[in-house]
């Protein structure tokens, strides 16, 4: 089996994903190429002994798509796969245009294009996508929600919902206390938000609860994990001693360890990774009830509805004051994490569909 990985972004969950998936298929004996812009994802991949083939393209379409479009099919005619798996938007434009289903192709949006955009280029996202799907032979959706999403918006392709993995040997619950010592975080209720500080990502919802927060658990802590363009602009909504902005981070696993709840915010995903990440670290996770959250968060914390500020507060003073609520909604997480959302499980699945999409098309 030959199988090229074509992913863009190159960053945060997507990045981690195909890095899971392109390492466990070398180890299933598959040759695996994964084309992608520069940057960290490449590196990792050459560190894992994966080859990265170098593909310049923007995260947004515009004028250079048709210019990146051609670079992608020269790529992916010298490779010559029995399969491509295009991971998110920018990807899935580029590669179905390139391959227009000479190719078994595989389309993993990680949350729809259309779920992000507004006016006009919501529409158009949202016909390409019906448009597409005669080049897509295999739709994977990391959620419920996110498929339900793709069928209303009229996308007809064969899918399977595939969630989203961690890797639950390296994420385990271990001291919180050791964990604050070496970040040298104060031994006090602590929330930590990891993710990057963009305006999807939600940070700023957060920020706005936070004096709730402190209003109820006065001598609380909040750590923000991540840098993005919105810093700046963020740092003046709530400019208080108790936040502590972090910065970008490679290992975020002190962090949940340090952590009481991990808190979510975002304004929409397909199934993000940071609240299973957190419940694998046997960690409480309150979130916003956006695409995927409450099939994997459960009772493993609390759900709110999406951009209720006041809930969120609420949510996450209730357990930064009551450690047994928080430990026992730890243990919750972790049991799901083994059960339901092991990367290793994961890998599997796709693993499958793939065998089964080749055979079928040959």
């Amino acid at each position: 089996m030959k199988i090229v990985h074509v992913t863009q972004p190159v960053e945060a969950g997507v990045a981690a994903v195909v890095l899971g998936l392109a390492t466990a298929q070398r180890d299933l004996g598959w040759a695996v190429d994964v084309v992608c812009p520069p940057g960290a994802l490449a590196l990792r991949l050459g560190d894992a002994g994966i080859r990265a083939h170098d593909w310049p393209a923007g995260r947004t379409p515009g004028f250079a798509t048709w210019a990146e479009t051609r670079l992608l099919r020269r790529s992916l005619a010298a490779l010559r796969p029995d399969v491509v798996h295009l991971h998110s938007s920018k990807a899935g434009l580029a590669g179905r245009l390139a391959v227009r289903g000479a190719v078994p192709t595989v389309f993993q949006p990680h949350l729809w294009s259309f779920q992000t955009a507004q006016g006009v280029l919501r529409r158009a996202a949202t016909v390409w996508e019906r448009h597409a799907a005669r080049w897509t032979h295999q739709l994977v959706c990391v959620s419920d929600d996110e498929l339900a999403a793709g069928r209303a918006a009229g996308v007809r392709t064969p899918a399977e919902v595939v969630c989203n993995g961690v890797d639950t040997s390296a994420l385990r619950p271990r001291s919180r206390v050791a964990a604050r010592r070496r970040l040298r975080l104060p031994d006090v209720p602590t929330a930590v938000c990891v993710g990057r500080l963009a305006p999807l990502k939600g940070q700023d919802q957060l920020l706005r609860a936070w004096p709730a927060v402190l209003g109820a658990v006065p001598d609380a802590r909040l750590v923000l994990v991540g840098d993005g363009p919105m810093r700046e602009e963020w740092q003046e909504i709530c400019d208080h001693p108790s936040v502590r902005w972090w910065g970008h981070h490679a290992a975020v696993a002190d962090f949940y360890t340090a952590a009481d709840v991990v808190v979510v915010p975002s304004r929409a995903d397909g199934m993000a990774l940071v609240p299973l990440e957190a419940m694998a670290s046997g960690r409480s996770v309150v979130a916003f009830d956006v695409g995927g959250v409450r099939q994997s968060v459960g009772d493993a914390g609390a759900v709110v509805a999406a951009g209720d500020e006041a809930a969120l507060a609420r949510a996450v003073a209730v357990r930064l004051a009551d450690p047994v609520l928080t430990a026992d909604e730890g243990l919750m997480g972790r049991r799901r994490a083994e059960l339901l959302f092991d990367s290793v499980r994961v890998s599997e699945q796709i693993a499958n569909l793939v065998e089964k999409l080749v055979g079928g098309f040959r």
